[in-house]
């Protein structure tokens, strides 16, 4: 209100009605309840914040953990024994027999497990304890340094290789295992390979499987964006390999696969394009490795794929590039007949693929005998399945 006269005797007048102030009321009513959910919001995007900051926290410390469980079980590859003695409990392994020898003179081989910097270190605590001047310290660690230096420099490292090569090989074999399975067993097979890859990454059988993994993983799930996403990140993996052993067969096969998956995603120009791509690896790959029938299976879909390509995919090859790919059904056929001649029944999709050229060619009984060939095998992959249907159609003309 404001006073209309001035002095003692004034008189005020409201400057809103009453429904204007019930009105505002109402606003201000409806502006702190605002406040308030907003209050809340705040308190629960900071109480999940404090929850997943701990989880990344307690996964980053088991991480940190296995890891330095995988490094302590490489630096000392022999099992640990401690003795009942209330003495030393180094323990020395000889190199003819790698057998304990509870004497404490010097080892035959001068292997030592970390009992024996263990029993150092006590050694120096107690003194430290007991109050023993800096020499005795120095001391400590002088016979700490000599006792380490009885080790061979040659022999320690041939005894670490041995041992990550064996802990590799038999979680290669265990991939390798996963990756022949059901989609669940690839599931398990992919996590096994990232949940190593700290380990790993340095070796040339690791990554190819991993960037295999991812392909498998792009394979069975059915979203898009998680299909171009396994792709992706395969490729990368397998071109840190490539950068490093160019002249392996395995990096360069699954490069190929994994820039055909990717390309399924993106533009003709980008596929044919991606094409050219695919061919120089598999050729590789096959220079490199020429009796792998996996080569010359993909080798072979390359070729059936170039000599069906459709008019508008031909005219953009023409357009973009000088000598667009070429390839005939019957170049398709001899390399699908070349993965039979190196492994029988390689797979159930090759000889649907090798019926299928032969129909292309007209030659009608050699396609009814394939036909049957490929009846005769399971169906063991996504592939496979889809060949199956494509059988059944085959049938039925």
């Amino acid at each position: 209100p404001v006073p209309v006269e001035a002095g003692d005797g004034a008189t005020y007048t409201a400057l809103l009605t009453h429904g204007e102030q019930v009105d505002v009321l109402e606003r201000l009513d409806f502006v702190l309840r605002n406040i308030s959910e907003l209050r809340k919001e705040v308190e629960e995007l900071r109480t999940s914040l404090q929850h997943l900051a701990a989880e990344i926290i307690g996964e980053v410390r088991s991480h940190l953990e296995e890891t330095q469980k995988v490094t302590r079980r490489r630096r000392f590859p022999f099992p640990r024994e401690r003795s009942d003695s209330t003495g030393s409990s180094s323990i020395y392994f000889t190199a003819s027999s790698a057998t304990a020898n509870t004497d404490d003179g010097e080892s035959e081989g001068g292997y030592t497990t970390a009992n024996a910097e263990s029993d150092y270190d006590r050694e120096s605590e107690r003194e430290s304890e007991e109050g023993e001047d800096e020499v005795s310290c120095e001391t400590v660690r002088t016979a700490r340094r000599d006792s380490l230096d009885l080790v061979n420099e040659d022999e320690t490292h041939l005894i670490l290789d041995s041992s990550l090569e064996e802990g590799l090989g038999q979680l290669l074999q265990q991939a390798d295992s996963l990756h022949n399975g059901d989609e669940q067993e690839k599931r398990e097979g992919f996590q096994l390979l990232l949940n190593n890859k700290l380990a790993y990454a340095d070796q040339k059988d690791f990554l190819w499987r991993l960037a295999r993994a991812h392909s498998d993983m792009c394979e069975i799930t059915e979203d898009a964006d998680e299909k171009r996403s396994y792709a992706s990140d395969g490729k990368e993996e397998i071109e840190i390999a490539l950068q490093k052993w160019d002249q392996s067969a395995e990096c360069h096969q699954w490069y190929a696969i994994l820039c055909g998956q990717l390309s399924e995603h993106e533009s003709i120009q980008k596929r044919i394009q991606t094409g050219y791509v695919f061919k120089e690896h598999i050729d590789k790959a096959i220079e490199l490795k020429p009796e792998d029938p996996k080569s010359y299976y993909l080798l072979g879909r390359w070729c059936y794929q170039v000599s069906h390509l459709g008019w508008l995919e031909k005219k953009t090859a023409s357009a973009l590039f000088e000598a667009p790919p070429t390839a005939t059904v019957q170049d398709a056929l001899q390399n699908f007949l070349r993965v039979e001649e190196l492994s029988p029944g390689f797979s159930k999709a090759g000889r649907v693929y090798i019926a299928k050229c032969y129909r292309d060619l007209g030659n009608n009984s050699a396609a009814v005998l394939w036909m049957s060939l490929a009846s005769e095998l399971p169906v063991n992959t996504k592939e496979d399945a889809e060949s199956e249907r494509e059988l059944e159609e085959m049938r039925s003309v």
